[in-house]
């Protein structure tokens, strides 16, 4: 008996106590993690710093754990149901993702979804980072992010609106009278320029396209093109971003000096514009496949080729040639000074190659 007492008074001690111990645990719990997500909120993460340059600064780091819709201007009505369930076809693939043209069936509109593939792209929280600041760029020659879906394994889905007039690549081998017309090539090329430049100054922090070519340059009805895609090697993870870097420089638009797409820059950009303008001035993709083995297979190289050999005619497309000699001497000037910008955008040497703002006076004057 005199054991049995002695048991309870134990077990009634400790349970008296029993209480004030889980409190005291469970404050200690609560009290770490608060520090810790004080320490996150008060530091600060400037994006890009490690891929390339997004430029972004902000002041914590998101976290997207479940499915989710982050939506930006111009899709504040859309739901996850929308995106899910709208019937589409592919436009376009490549090594970190699929472009598809769908419709929204509530509205009736036509979208672009990129799915990005969660093998090749970065962090979540990362990646919502970028998407965050891409998605609040807007000009009228940038194609705008309207919004970003994140599934449950980590699938991502970007949606942008749908361009029906489609790529510049599209528009220049499609053998319209338009694409050899000099007025559309002038247009063309203002606005791809006014559009790099946005990116390039016109931003509290600067973004480098990355990925500048004429298939992510989009066309609207009044041939008034918008740059897509730019920032997108943000969001990949490094192995993904150097298979576009690879990609770039197998179809002509890569600067010399690349070697990591994280060391993207507005000069490597420029360089990629140049080699756009020779694109349109010629015709011509930047890398002839058909003449691989030749020394003229780069599209710079083949034009110096071209000067050096005084064969100034060979380098322009004929129907912009004939326009230039057809009683009016300005085009032919013009003609030639932007060739002379499309050279000096392709400098061998970074330094040596004009800014955005540069570019934009050049092509003013030719206006």
């Amino acid at each position: 008996m005199e054991r049995s007492r002695k048991i309870k008074l134990l077990l009634g001690f400790l349970c008296s106590f029993l209480p004030l111990l889980v409190f005291l645990v469970l404050c200690h719990y609560f009290r770490k993690r608060l520090r810790w997500r004080g320490r996150r909120r008060s530091e600060s993460l400037e994006v890009g710093d490690e891929r390339g340059g997004a430029g972004v600064e902000v002041e914590e780091e998101e976290e997207l754990e479940a499915e989710g819709l982050v939506k930006f201007a111009g899709a504040e009505s859309l739901t996850v149901h929308d995106i899910l369930e709208a019937p589409g076809e592919v436009v376009g693939k490549s090594n970190y993702g699929t472009l598809y043209r769908a419709r929204i069936e509530r509205s009736g509109s036509v979208v672009l979804l990129r799915f990005l593939r969660p093998s090749s792209a970065g962090r979540t929280g990362e990646v919502l980072l970028v998407a965050r600041a891409l998605g609040a760029v807007r000009h009228p020659n940038l194609v705008p992010l309207r919004a970003m879906y994140v599934g449950p394994r980590g699938e991502k889905l970007f949606l942008q609106p749908f361009y029906a007039a489609g790529s510049l690549k599209q528009f220049l081998r499609a053998g319209v009278a338009e694409a050899h017309r000099w007025d559309i090539i002038l247009k063309l090329s203002l606005g791809i320029a006014k559009g790099l430049d946005h990116l390039h100054t016109g931003l509290e922090k600067p973004i480098v396209h990355g990925n500048l070519k004429t298939n992510n340059i989009l066309l609207d009805a009044d041939y008034q093109p918008h740059l897509a895609d730019f920032g997108l090697h943000l969001m990949l993870n490094p192995a993904a971003a150097q298979e576009m870097l690879q990609a770039s420089a197998a179809q002509g638009y890569k600067a010399p000096e690349l070697v990591k797409l994280k060391d993207a820059s507005k000069e490597t950009d420029v360089y990629s514009l140049g080699i756009i303008l020779f694109e349109m001035l010629t015709q011509k993709d930047p890398i002839n496949i058909n003449f691989v083995q030749s020394k003229d297979f780069h599209l710079p190289i083949s034009l110096r080729n071209s000067v050096l050999d005084h064969k100034i005619s060979d380098v322009f497309d004929s129907g912009l040639l004939n326009q230039s000699l057809d009683k009016n001497s300005s085009k032919a000037h013009g003609l030639l000074m932007l060739f002379q910008l499309a050279i000096a955008c392709c400098s061998p040497s970074p330094a040596s190659r004009p800014d955005t703002k540069h570019v934009i006076s050049r092509l003013e004057v030719l206006a």
